[in-house]
């Protein structure tokens, strides 16, 4: 069997279905993924080769990662069982499918556990969309560590890989909000052999087929999209190099370099790479880098390193939970080593071990893409579950994930990190069928298909105009500050493809309820008019995420000039139509850069505007996102970091974070005595009243404000209304906080 890394040939990896498939083909496909014994006796399998352990209900649908990379797997040849939803109180479940021949699959599911189970102000959720009928406390925090335990005591000297969502945000060291704390990479504390991060198809195929020819788990090390726990100052030849990039630059006496332009010199690693001689015990490992020779002639330069065959030391896990200034440059440099054209491996110390990330995976084409969505899915749940409605099923079940990945960089949004920029786009023919298969399969269904989408609905088949700018950009956005002019934005595929897709037989409409990058939608006034004349279901929902300059270059998202271009053309070709539409923008409170001053300029805006909104979103800091470095570290890793680098405005508090959250819903008579009681500390007292340019009435109804809430909560009434934190100068409330 060919196994040729995926490392091995960076730029052309081996197609995703080219492998010789597994003996076990032999059973053919299964109608589910089985969860019991019972099932695989029915199937004639004594084991498993692969076992999946998910805190979701298992769907056997697309849009599910575990069933996605279950039929995956099973076109591969290989017995794929689930164990869904297991009691993690004992290793009693985890041993219901038997020992698994290669490895367990763990992973929380589609959704990281702690955002599952608890709300941006640390609330536990009092329901959730992946469990039937929305039961709650199905699955426990960290869910990832708990369950890799589990295999680990219901199946000693297991492999055990952990994946999805919840590992690719903690394969480093990361500030946990709810814990306020930095935490170590998730590695160590799952005792996993493998983290698989992003995307994780080309990663298991290749791990899977090499694991069932007989390699060792821990002698795989060349894998893309893959993180592991190393011996300290391990690299893997002779032929490595590492930059120690785990301190940040400051003020003090220069240092005299050695002359590259020497006749002869002998340089050794650490210093061919610009950083300090490493300690004694940095250089112990398994394997140790040698000493790079270079013959130097008095016209040559110093060699470049060959970025393919060196790691990054970022600081330790120790150096960035007592730094702030250290974690936020550790934020920074993994963000820039994102893109995988050419993203160097990275190192983490961990204590007297190290972490070890190798690059990301290289996306998928689009017949690769096609081939996972080929899969033959069921488009339903489990049967197991009866008759029982799973929130996060009802919601996708008529909708169709056309690409992956974005390009816009949000600060907030953990797509990026996850899935990367670059976008992975299905074929028409791909997307069609499946519109075709759930116009016969799925019950329910009505002529609608609710969603053409995925992380964002217009980028579909964008892309930069040169694959070689595309694979050397460090940029962290393609559209902030601006468009990048090398960004090709013409939606004339996505236009096509809702033509064709409205035209299919018993498809009456095609909705888009996928967010929208008005930014890129003017540039190209035809796709407005299609999407808006045809593809609106009267509202459509849209993300300024805020109105002024300060918050929106924190979040790395368009000014407002965008979203006014595109209202326009919304109004327009909504009424050329003949139709009332509306649009529904969202917006952040609280997030890092955003002052008082901006939340109540933002609050101002949606009145003069006529916006009441229902939900408003807080910001959540989840991992490694680059905003929540800001919220941690009060510094800001988009521009580089030093001691003396410029602190970012950060919402912290729970009153002011209320506060922030009562602006967007200015119109709510509860949040009225908070909003007066901020309005006369910030000298804007002219606002309070029942004129049309103030924003709340200076009486109060009956049953609302403190007295509702001491209905609601009778210990609200002996909380001060203004925490002594948000009236102390920012330095202290800080230091307090901490």
């Amino acid at each position: 069997m060919n196994t040729q890394s995926s490392r091995a040939c960076p730029g052309v990896p081996r197609n995703l279905f080219s492998y010789r498939k597994y003996w076990a083909n032999r059973f053919g496909i299964a109608p589910f993924l089985p969860m019991s014994r019972a099932e695989m006796d029915e199937l004639g399998w004594d084991s498993c080769d692969i076992i999946l352990v998910t805190g979701d209900a298992y769907i056997d649908h697309p849009s599910f990662g575990m069933a996605l990379v279950g039929r995956l797997l099973e076109a591969q040849g290989f017995r794929v069982g689930i164990i869904s939803q297991p009691d993690w109180l004992s290793a009693k479940d985890f041993r219901t499918l038997g020992r698994p021949n290669l490895f367990f699959g763990v992973t929380a599911g589609n959704m990281d556990s702690m955002v599952n189970r608890y709300t941006a102000d640390r609330k536990p959720r009092s329901d959730d969309a992946y469990t039937p009928n929305g039961e709650p406390n199905k699955r426990p925090d960290r869910a990832v560590v708990v369950y890799a335990q589990r295999c680990r005591e219901a199946f000693p000297g297991a492999n055990v890989v952990i994946g999805s969502i919840e590992a690719s945000l903690r394969r480093i060291a990361h500030y946990d909000y709810w814990s306020d704390k930095v935490r170590r990479s998730v590695l160590p504390d799952s005792k996993a052999d493998l983290l698989i991060f992003g995307s994780a198809e080309r990663a298991v195929v290749e791990l899977a087929h090499r694991l069932a020819a007989g390699e060792r788990i821990a002698d795989i090390r060349d894998l893309r999209g893959t993180a592991f726990m190393v011996a300290r100052g391990w690299l893997p030849d002779s032929g490595w190099a590492e930059i120690d990039s785990s301190a940040v630059d400051t003020p003090g006496p220069l240092v005299r370099h050695p002359d590259p332009y020497a006749m002869t010199a002998e340089i050794g690693k650490e210093a061919a790479c610009g950083a300090p001689p490493a300690s004694p015990q940095a250089r112990q490992g398994e394997a140790r880098a040698q000493v790079i020779r270079v013959e130097f002639q008095s016209h040559q330069r110093m060699p470049r390193l060959d970025r393919a065959r060196t790691a990054i030391r970022l600081p330790a896990y120790e150096q960035v939970a007592a730094d702030p200034v250290l974690y936020a440059h550790a934020s920074r440099t993994f963000h820039i080593e994102s893109n995988p054209g050419n993203a160097r491996a990275l190192i983490q110390a961990h204590g007297e071990r190290d972490v070890w990330l190798n690059p990301p995976p290289i996306p998928l084409s689009t017949p690769e893409m096609d081939g996972v969505f080929a899969a033959p899915f069921q488009r339903r749940p489990h049967p197991s579950y009866g008759e029982a409605k799973i929130p996060a099923f009802e919601m996708i079940r008529f909708s169709v994930n056309i690409m992956r990945g974005c390009f816009g960089g949000c600060t907030f949004c953990s797509i990026t990190e996850h899935e990367g920029r670059i976008i992975q786009s299905r074929s028409e023919q791909s997307i069609l069928h499946e519109i075709e298969e759930i116009r016969d399969k799925t019950p329910g269904f009505t002529g609608v298909i609710s969603d053409l989408g995925g992380p964002t609905a217009n980028m579909y088949r964008l892309a930069c105009k040169d694959p070689t700018i595309e694979s050397s950009c460090r940029r962290l956005s393609c559209v902030f500050p601006g468009i990048c002019e090398n960004l090709n934005t013409d939606h004339t595929p996505l236009v096509q493809l809702y033509r064709k897709a409205r035209a299919l037989p018993g498809v009456k409409k095609v909705l888009i309820s996928s967010g929208l990058r008005y930014d890129l939608a003017v540039r190209d006034p035809q796709y407005v008019k299609e999407l808006v004349t045809h593809h609106v279901g009267g509202y459509l929902k849209i993300a300024p995420e805020h109105t002024e300059d300060g918050p929106l270059a924190h979040m790395m998202k368009p000014g407002m000039g965008s979203y006014d271009q595109f209202k326009a053309m919304f109004e327009k070709f909504s009424k050329e139509a003949g139709k009332e539409q509306y649009l529904i923008p969202y917006f952040i409170a609280a997030h890092p850069g955003t002052t008082d001053e901006d939340m109540l300029n933002l609050a101002l805006w949606l009145k003069r505007n006529g916006f009441r909104l229902d939900q408003v979103q807080t910001f959540l800091p989840t991992p490694m996102a680059i905003a929540t470095a800001m919220y941690h570290t009060r510094r800001n890793p988009l521009k580089k970091v030093g001691r003396a680098s410029e602190t970012v405005e950060t919402v912290r508090t729970g009153r002011q974070r209320r506060l922030h959250k009562a602006f967007l819903r200015y119109h709510d008579p509860n949040n009225w005595p908070l909003l007066r009681e901020a309005l006369r500390q910030m000298g804007r007292a002219d606002l309070i009243g029942s004129g049309k340019k103030q924003l709340i009435p200076a009486f109060q109804p009956p049953g609302t404000g403190l007295a509702a809430r001491v209905a609601r909560d009778p210990q609200a009434q002996r909380r001060p209304t203004a925490s002594a934190a948000t009236r102390m100068p920012r330095s202290a409330a800080a230091t307090r906080k901490r």
